[in-house]
């Protein structure tokens, strides 16, 4: 342990804690901006790069960035001091003074960090005026804006991508007043191995990485009397839209949400859950077939459209593990403009299906190619939880009074397993519940997969399903995705099945969510919430569930079938790995 005094208190931390995290433990707050931390993952961005985080050090000539100078035995530490708040004063003036003055039209107005603290520090002119950046701004792809001109050179987005994500497209661009961060040679995201994640937007402390927004087409396509436009939910989103409007973290507000897009003008609002009970149904009757033949295994879920594009550039050789099921919400989107369009005699190109979705990647994931049928697409529109609370909020609608309402039918009924989706493990687990039913053949009432639950980034369990060992992997995070695949290729360990996320935490965390500004507990309150709603369903299995039951004998014949073929799965494309 080591003791200091900061601003006349003594403190103790750990050895190895910085003047930061000691000054935390006694409530002193060292104004940020560079620094990141989630300690359920593991990660802490230590750049001190902004120097926004400078105190006086007794006996050091220089003032010292808090961030990242360790704490040491007998340390004095000044935080308040002239010096130290005039240093700031200048960086945040510098920092300004190449920054655009847009605030009002900023996709981050209200959520910017620089923003904070330019009102902390009362700062309300600049001492600095001049030349400022010039760059284009990367539009190029369907989930991520790239406006370099209000990059600040915080690095966050560098962490995120390169050491948690190890996707490694962002670095270090420049030299001097031209440095920023981007891939190399600037090229467009859509022209690099960038997966979509989102990750580095949810780093981003300013408005330098935003995700493309999507709202106005959704407002268009309501006012569209020729167009029946429908809805659908994912999990994440019912227990992270009630923070946008002061609910505490962990709220689950499905009822609320329904009857929020009712107002809002959908003429149906659907569950994401039902799809993933229909996932589940593809992807187990895969996984147990493969697990009979002993052939192509690991099976790797294949739910996450940023952990796929991951896949396809960085484990090319391995392209014959993932299911073939499609994610859930393009599993919709083709049950919605085939089975549904025909049930309401509505043509496919007549019917707009808009996603709500915690992820970035999601809308990359609805334009590709494969995901269209005669050049109508499965999902028309994708917009994020926070795309949805900015609609809400210019409707006036005042979420936390709203009455609950229940999803429409028929592709509205879910069950608990499809609402597990949400939560690192959650996909993995749901599939177990249906295999152990299916080749015991009963209905077993111990389904609660306790050991794949979790934040953590990688987890690992041997589940017993009706006498069989079922090796299991769950990795949250595309550095932990990494060290799996790596162990298996140099043949160090062996699984039956893998869940990926790319989004450490799994969807709850993802891209699209409400920001949790380094707050690690409230993605614990998110995962809580996400299996109190599962524990709270009536069916908890996805092949109990009547819809699914009723789509599969109407329409589908039954899971794996040339139709369900058709319909449901995909293939996957080899991609550069530069």
């Amino acid at each position: 342990m080591i003791n200091l005094k900061i601003n006349n208190t003594p403190v103790t931390v750990e050895d190895g804690s910085t003047i930061l995290h000691a000054a935390a433990t006694i409530d002193i707050k060292i104004p940020t901006l560079c620094h990141m931390a989630l300690d359920c993952f593991n990660l802490e961005h230590r750049s001190g790069s902004c120097r926004i985080c400078v105190v006086e050090v007794e006996n050091r000539r220089n003032l010292a960035p808090a961030c990242c100078t360790p704490a040491e035995e007998g340390m004095v530490v000044k935080t308040n001091t002239i010096r130290a708040i005039n240093a700031r004063r200048t960086m945040l003036d510098l920092l300004l003074s190449d920054h655009p003055k847009e605030c009002l039209t900023c996709e981050k107005n209200g959520n910017c960090q620089l923003q904070d603290l330019a009102s902390d520090l009362d700062l309300h002119h600049l001492l600095y005026t001049g030349e400022e950046s010039k760059y284009e701004i990367d539009l190029a792809n369907k989930a991520i804006v790239r406006d370099l001109n209000k990059c600040i050179m915080c690095r966050r987005c560098e962490t995120a991508c390169n050491e948690v994500q190890t996707v490694g497209v962002l670095s270090g661009v420049g030299r001097g007043f031209e440095a920023v961060v981007g891939p190399a040679a600037m090229k467009p995201l859509d022209e690099t191995k960038c997966t979509f994640c989102g990750q580095c937007v949810v780093a981003c402390p300013v408005g330098a990485l935003t995700a493309q927004s999507y709202k106005y087409p959704v407002w268009l396509a309501l006012n569209n009397p020729k167009k029946t436009v429908v809805v659908q939910t994912a999990p994440a989103v019912r227990v992270a839209i009630g923070e946008e409007f002061g609910m505490e973290p962990g709220s689950v507000a499905t009822g609320k949400l329904v009857t929020a897009l009712r107002m809002l003008g959908f003429d149906q609002v659907f569950d994401t859950d039902f799809a993933a009970d229909l996932t589940i149904m593809e992807e187990t009757t895969e996984f147990i077939d493969r697990v009979k033949k002993g052939e192509n295994l690991p099976i790797l879920t294949s739910c996450c459209p940023g952990w796929v594009k991951f896949f396809e550039h960085q484990f090319p050789e391995l392209i014959y593990m993932p299911s073939t099921a499609k994610s859930p919400q393009q599993m919709f989107g083709a049950i919605a403009k085939s089975y549904y369009a025909e049930k309401i005699n509505v043509k496919p190109e007549d019917l707009t299906v808009v996603s709500i979705m915690p992820c970035l990647a999601k809308k990359y994931e609805a334009s590709r190619e494969e995901f269209s049928n005669n050049g109508v697409p499965d999902v028309d529109i994708v917009i994020s939880t926070r795309e949805l609370a900015d609609m809400l909020k210019e409707a006036g609608i005042k979420f936390t009074d709203l009455q609950e309402s229940e999803y429409d039918s028929p592709l509205g009924e879910s069950t608990g397993a499809g609402v597990i989706f949400g939560s690192s493990g959650g996909v993995l687990e749901a599939a177990l519940r249906t295999a152990a039913d299916w080749l015991t053949g009963e209905d077993l009432k111990d389904i609660d997969f306790t050991a794949v639950r979790g934040l953590e980034g990688i987890k690992e369990a041997t589940v017993n399903v009706a006498g069989i060992e079922v090796k299991a992997a769950i990795s949250s995070g595309l550095g932990n995705a990494r060290k799996l695949l790596e162990k298996i290729q140099r043949g160090e360990t062996e699984y039956h099945i893998i869940e990926i996320m790319a989004c450490p935490g799994g969807c709850l965390n993802g891209g699209g969510q409400p920001y949790v500004r380094n707050d690690s507990s409230i993605l614990e309150k998110r995962k809580q919430a996400i299996y109190a709603a599962d524990a709270d369903k009536p069916i908890r299995k996805s092949h109990q569930n009547p819809d699914i039951i009723k789509l599969y004998d109407e329409y589908l014949e039954k899971p794996g079938s040339h139709r369900a073929h058709e319909l449901l799965h995909t293939s996957y494309t080899p991609r550069e790995s530069n």
